[in-house]
């Protein structure tokens, strides 16, 4: 018998100084059976990153054909696609041809490393896509901070990333492999 996804209840507070956003999303987020507690994580990260009034999380695990986020515009074409992990090169290809813009964030350390050598050279051409690691050992602290109910604080300056969950605080800093043009 199949398993059910865990639904998490978050509220994210995104303070992101780089782009002047500030505001407070309640999220009801199905975490996949297979989804591990860092990739939720990334994912609620990368949400914070990109955050705005029109982002949303989609089935993610759940389908081949559609990002883990993504922000459509009042027409219903793609503007934004999130992608987290270590997507084929040909998912980054189809992904680029469907949005104006295009995040990838890898994770996983030297496995995220060996994708990115594998691929980095196919990507050039695509000005729309952007692609920015977070080290193992962030994400592996960010994993710790998951629960059932989180009232997460997320804040962005100078490309530096602050997470606070209660009394507990993890700092990242992700790394730009590739900007968008």
């Amino acid at each position: 018998m199949a398993q059910n996804a865990t639904i998490y209840k978050v509220e994210l507070s995104v303070s992101d100084m780089d782009r002047h956003y500030y505001e407070t999303h309640k999220l009801t987020v199905a975490r996949h059976p297979s989804e591990t507690d860092e990739r939720l994580m990334v994912r609620l990260v990368a949400f914070a990153l990109n955050a705005h009034e029109h982002l949303e999380m989609t089935k993610g695990l759940s389908t081949d054909d559609e990002p883990d986020i993504w922000q459509k515009s009042l027409s219903g074409a793609l503007d934004v696609w999130v992608a987290l992990g270590l997507p084929s090169e040909k998912v980054v290809r189809q992904s680029c041809a469907k949005a104006d813009k295009v995040f990838v964030y890898p994770y996983g350390g030297r496995t995220a490393e060996m994708w990115w050598d594998k691929i980095k050279t196919s990507t050039t051409r695509f000005d729309n896509l952007q692609v920015v690691n977070f080290s193992e050992t962030d994400t592996r602290a960010l994993a710790k901070l998951a629960s059932r109910a989180m009232k997460l604080q997320i804040n962005i300056h100078e490309g530096e990333v602050m997470v606070s969950v209660d009394d507990h605080i993890v700092n990242l800093t992700p790394v730009m492999w590739k900007s968008a043009a």
